[in-house]
């Protein structure tokens, strides 16, 4: 187990522990010297890192996505944590227990892809229960399924997050459409699985989490119609315009263009499924955010550029941490009835005048 993780620096703290590399940048001091910004990374979260003295010998000895043990200092900086490094070397995998680096879901990935599966085989329409079944039937999409994160930071950004979110998004639709009963809910259960399913290709987790020359040159919303029309060649009866309503589902899923769809949802699957999606992410997103933000107010988190706002922490305000006695002085009585005198003329006559008075 590793000495101490990141949810765990204190200011000021010495401490010589192992990380993540997760980004590694050669900058240059105004003097033009040389020096690291590193972003580090265990299983409990990021921190940024400098490391501004006898840097040429750490320049090549590790890279991106290396395991690494550092001597540093912990200061604040900009109201966040950060690491100076003193010392840096490269460690070879098997110093380290993987476990230690890699966030993942709370939740079992086996316990997890039984209830999809069993949520995919509950699905009425035949057509969409084939095409759920043959998808989560392909071992390669099924290894990658359970392991992938939902994204690289934003919400879900974990080992097992893709499907805990689309766990979660499958049980929404249930409940939203006993509400909706003009849905379709197996359109938006076929939705909900299907929608990310790109991911899988698009996102790289051996290590650091990124992306692959896919992900890159294609995103996954392309990458998931491939996969679909792969599927659909082993089902020559399914119908084109089912077809259809389930690709704009995937292609609409992000809702708006500036967002990523290549198109806007316009019918009410496609819709509500985008609010459902959009939902789920944002929710996430702020309890990661309460849960791991680390800038020191003790009512707000710092500013989230995906929810372009600071989160209240909910529970610190509704139950304040009691203020210890000491730091409170009490006046006595006769403290109280005594004003204090004025060091000013006029403040000395005002008193000598109520006096009087």
């Amino acid at each position: 187990m590793k000495p101490c993780y990141v949810n765990e620096l204190e200011a000021s703290q010495l401490i010589t522990s192992s990380f993540l590399v997760y980004s590694k940048e050669i900058r240059e001091k105004k003097t033009g010297e040389p020096y690291l910004s590193l972003l580090l990374a265990d299983k409990t979260g990021r921190i940024d890192a400098k490391m501004w003295d006898n840097v040429n010998d750490a320049l090549a000895a590790f890279d991106r996505d290396d395991f690494v043990k550092v001597k540093a200092l912990v200061q604040i900086h900009q109201n966040r944590p950060q690491l100076t490094i003193h010392k840096i070397r490269r460690l070879d995998d098997h110093e380290v227990e993987f476990i230690d680096f890699y966030p993942c879901s709370s939740r079992d990935p086996d316990v997890m892809w039984s209830e999809l599966t069993a949520i995919a085989g509950e699905v009425k329409n035949p057509h969409l229960r084939a095409l759920l079944q043959a998808f989560l039937a392909d071992n390669e999409i099924a290894v990658r399924f359970r392991r992938a994160p939902a994204a690289k930071t934003i919400h879900h950004a974990f080992l097992g997050g893709l499907l805990e979110h689309v766990l979660s998004l499958c049980m929404l639709s249930r409940s939203v459409s006993t509400h909706y009963p003009h849905i379709d809910v197996d359109l938006l259960i076929t939705g909900a699985i299907l929608h990310d399913v790109g991911k899988v290709y698009e996102l790289t987790y051996d290590r650091g989490f990124g992306y692959s020359v896919e992900g890159q040159l294609l995103g996954h919303i392309p990458l998931a119609l491939r996969m679909l029309s792969d599927k659909l060649r082993d089902l020559p009866d399914f119908p084109d315009r089912l077809r259809t309503l389930v690709e704009h589902m995937i292609l609409s899923h992000h809702g708006q263009l500036e967002f990523g769809s290549p198109r806007v949802p316009l019918f009410a699957e496609a819709m509500l499924f985008h609010y459902l999606d959009d939902m789920d992410s944002k929710i996430e997103c702020m309890r990661n955010l309460v849960e791991n933000d680390r800038t020191g107010d003790p009512l707000f988190t710092g500013y989230s550029s995906p929810l372009q706002r600071v989160v209240l922490r909910k529970e610190a305000f509704l139950h304040p941490a009691p203020v210890p006695p000491s730091a409170t002085v009490v006046p006595t009585a006769a403290e109280v009835a005594r004003p204090e005198p004025s060091s000013s003329p006029f403040g000395a006559k005002l008193l000598d005048a109520l006096r009087e008075n």
